[in-house]
């Protein structure tokens, strides 16, 4: 490793394991603040898969104290997300998403933008500072080592994380649900927006940008690409026609999972700490995975400059950690319980429910 990364140095060193949303977010915070960082990414090249990202005001208001840079791109290239509903497969209407009321608290709205858009931006604002080495390609084996040469290691690796696996143990593990998804994107614009729930699936769309629809489908796991049209085949218009007009070959399919049981910590030995999915990876189902990811690492980034040196590192992470896990772990929750009641096969009381709820 860098012989001026080794801890005790007069350099604060960092290094961030991942390049996704919260990788790339955490870095950016860290150099901002004075810290000499490195990022590693194992895969070849940054990933640009073309879904829409949901970005609440309040990662908004995250991303913003991150990079003005970054911010105004959002606003350049966000959708403002105004209204959707939640409607059953004949296409009738059970609830209004609460849209209108985010952004009446809020005084701005939901911003929804291609995750190319994002992932650009946050690399763009990084390399503009010229001095943080972007690593592709770098598969990390030793999390242990990587903590020996720096101040503070960063695990921002995704459900999959070799940091948390390494300094957290497997206990907190990913765990399948029982249901798959696919996402694509449709080169028209959607008369409708929001969710169609059914019997043990339901399926939604967004927009992304003009002239075009962000999708998603979810079905029981053992379920093909083949047979997902059929899933699909008699429910409201535009959803059979997206998906007859999208190629198979183009659509994203994942198994959903999430991190369980939640970890006792996102922090470990005053060195470590987890960001984004290594921390509390969940299933999609309140569109909350960006957003917690960036107020990880804002939270993280401003915990460790305003305890300053290396040796308030520990008091920092305690700080971070105080911040950030119960309130994502409590979103990881709340969408595990909102994935159980869209797949619910006892659809008639769940739509009673939803009609009755404000």
């Amino acid at each position: 490793m860098h012989s001026t990364s080794v801890p005790g140095g007069a350099a604060r060193t960092a290094v961030v394991v991942g390049a996704g949303v919260g990788g790339l977010a955490t870095a950016l915070g860290l150099r901002r603040a004075g810290w000499q960082v490195t990022l590693l990414e194992r895969r070849t090249a940054l990933e640009r898969y073309g879904t829409a990202l949901g970005i609440h005001p309040t990662a908004q208001t995250a991303l913003g104290r991150l990079s003005a840079h970054v911010a105004a791109a959002l606003h350049r290239n966000g959708v403002p997300y105004r209204t959707a509903h939640v409607r059953r497969p004949d296409g009738s209407v059970l609830a209004r998403l609460p849209l209108d009321r985010i952004e009446r608290k809020a005084g701005r709205p939901e911003l929804l933008i291609c995750r190319p858009y994002l992932i650009d931006a946050l690399a763009e604002a990084l390399a503009a500072y010229g001095d943080v080495p972007l690593k592709l390609g770098e598969r990390v084996e030793d999390p242990a080592g990587l903590a020996r040469d720096h101040h503070l290691v960063v695990g921002a690796d995704g459900i999959n994380s070799a940091v948390r696996t390494a300094f957290f143990g497997t206990r907190s593990r990913p765990r399948h649900i029982g249901t798959v998804a696919w996402i694509g994107t449709a080169d028209r614009e959607s008369p409708v927006h929001g969710e169609t729930w059914g019997k043990g699936r339901f399926f939604g769309m967004t927009p992304v940008e003009p002239g075009r629809t962000n999708w998603y489908a979810v079905a029981p796991e053992a379920t093909t690409a083949d047979e997902l049209r059929g899933l699909f085949a008699h429910w409201h218009d535009p959803i059979p026609r997206i998906l007859s007009e999208t190629d198979p070959a183009d659509w994203i399919r994942y198994e959903m999972r999430h991190l369980y049981p939640a970890l006792p910590s996102f922090v470990h030995g005053g060195r470590v700490a987890l960001v984004g999915d290594a921390a509390h990876a969940m299933t999609p189902n309140l569109g909350q995975g960006a957003c917690t990811a960036l107020l990880d690492a804002e939270a993280l980034t401003r915990a460790v400059e305003r305890h300053g040196e290396p040796g308030g590192l520990p008091a920092a992470l305690r700080a971070y950690d105080a911040e950030r896990r119960r309130s994502a772990q409590r979103t990881a929750l709340a969408s595990r319980a909102l994935h159980r009641l869209m797949t619910t096969r006892h659809t008639r009381a769940r739509d009673r429910l939803l009609r009755l709820a404000p």
